[in-house]
């Protein structure tokens, strides 16, 4: 194809005018079901005691004493309940990154909870989102560069920094053989790893997949960084109250560590092993708000709740439940609110779960997915921490106080990251 000087623009030729795309339903519709998880967060080190401690609404927030970190200007943080070292072999640890020994971690966990489906290699994918990747490896680095020369950085050093070396180590573990992927769609990494999996399935190219998101950034430098663009809040006196979704005085998130990762199966293949499903990933939203990198869109998260809507074949009435993005941060906070009430009324039942876990960035879209199917599976909502005067400006109904036992038959998990992404995953009772 040749193109005349006036197609271009900033030096790019333009595309040719696309097709429009085919409604969800013409996408695929095969059902897909959750057959196992995993997790290792700053509540526990599996799913069964994060889980009972989100219920507990019990706060793991706590404040670095470090000499490293005596001078940040923010110190408030969520670390893991159990070191990755103590699960992992030793050497096997030391040729990876933190958020890399998590990720791993987790898999472990969803493949044996799954029942470790028989599956051919080569129909077996991985998708393992990170917002940050190995950051800290490539700080640990630069800096042992500095101190004792070139020599002295790990012949390890690439595979560990690289975003996608938890879905390469990942998919070596289990020999995968289908495709590993790695978005880095920053706080909706996690969550847009889930979306990835429906779609490989739908389209034919695996039979399982093993899908999540990690993060493990909690270092001098991510902490200064956030801290100076205002996004972590500084409640240093009370670290247990600070994270604050909702409420009228809350002033940014508290950066948190962690993995989550799901099994993903069709559900005939499922039923036909006699596998739990936990339940149905029914449908997804994506888009991008082409906006801001830091100032969300009230438009662009309607549009993927709608997209997740149609897509899973629900009405706004069916869901019953949304487990927000809600960091915490006082625009991002009430622009989710007012989403949710456009696209879904004002009946579904909201709870932020950052109030009590804090924020995993990468992982955090991943964890809340898994919290979202629990609250599936066991017709309960988690409490929101914190929530001691709602913002005004907040019209959803959010849960506080105790867990609200009621029939949960579809939900919705909401995640928004830096750079307009907005993932939305909707989660029904498998049929």
């Amino acid at each position: 194809m040749s193109y005349e000087a006036s197609d271009y623009f900033l030096g790019y030729p333009k595309l040719p005018d696309l097709p429009d795309l085919p409604d969800g339903e013409a996408l695929g519709t095969t059902g897909v079901v959750v057959t196992g998880m995993g997790m290792t967060t700053p509540l526990g080190a599996d799913v069964h005691s994060s889980w009972t401690a989100l219920l507990a609404g019990a706060s793991p927030i706590t404040v670095l004493d470090e000499p490293w970190a005596r001078d940040l200007p923010v110190r408030l943080v969520g670390r893991l309940s159990q070191e990755p070292t103590e699960v992992l072999d030793r050497v096997e640890a030391r040729r990876m990154d933190r958020c890399q020994q998590i990720a791993m971690v987790a898999t472990r966990q969803a493949w044996a909870d799954a029942g470790a489906p028989e599956v051919a290699p080569e129909r077996l994918a991985v998708v393992i989102g990170t917002g940050l990747g190995g950051g800290r490896t490539l700080v640990d680095q630069h800096e042992a560069s500095l101190a004792k020369g070139p020599g002295r950085v790990s012949p390890f050093a690439v595979t560990m920094l690289m975003p996608n070396g938890s879905a390469a180590a990942v998919s070596m573990a289990l020999d995968a053989r289908a495709g590993a992927h790695a978005p880095t769609s920053a706080c909706a990494s996690g969550a847009e790893a889930i979306a990835m999996g429906l779609a490989i399935l739908r389209a034919g190219r695996a039979d399982v997949v093993v899908a999540g998101g990690t993060e493990a950034c909690i270092s001098r430098l991510s902490m200064a960084a956030f801290a100076r663009m205002g996004a972590l809040s500084s409640r240093h006196e009370e670290p247990q109250s600070a994270s604050r979704p909702f409420d009228s005085a809350r002033d940014g998130f508290v950066m948190a560590e962690g993995a989550g990762v799901v099994v993903l199966e069709r559900t005939e293949a499922a039923r036909a092993r006699g596998a739990r499903m936990y339940a149905t990933l029914a449908g997804t939203g994506m888009s991008s708000d082409a906006h801001a990198m830091t100032a969300p869109s009230a438009d662009g998260q309607i549009s993927a709740i709608h997209q997740a809507l149609r897509s899973g074949g629900l009405c706004p009435q069916d869901i019953v439940h949304v487990n927000a993005h809600a960091p915490g941060t006082p625009v991002g906070d009430r622009i989710e609110a007012s989403a949710v009430l456009e696209s879904l009324g004002p009946h579904a039942l909201v709870t932020a779960t950052k109030s009590i876990t804090g924020h995993l960035i990468g992982g955090a879209g991943a964890i809340e997915a898994i919290f979202t199917v629990l609250s599936i599976f066991n017709d309960v909502i988690p409490a929101t921490r914190n929530l001691d005067d709602k913002d005004p400006e907040v019209k959803v109904e959010v849960v506080t106080g105790n867990p609200r036992r009621t029939k949960v038959t579809a939900a919705i998990s909401n995640s928004f990251g830096f750079g307009g992404h907005n993932v939305v995953l909707a989660f029904t009772k498998p049929a």
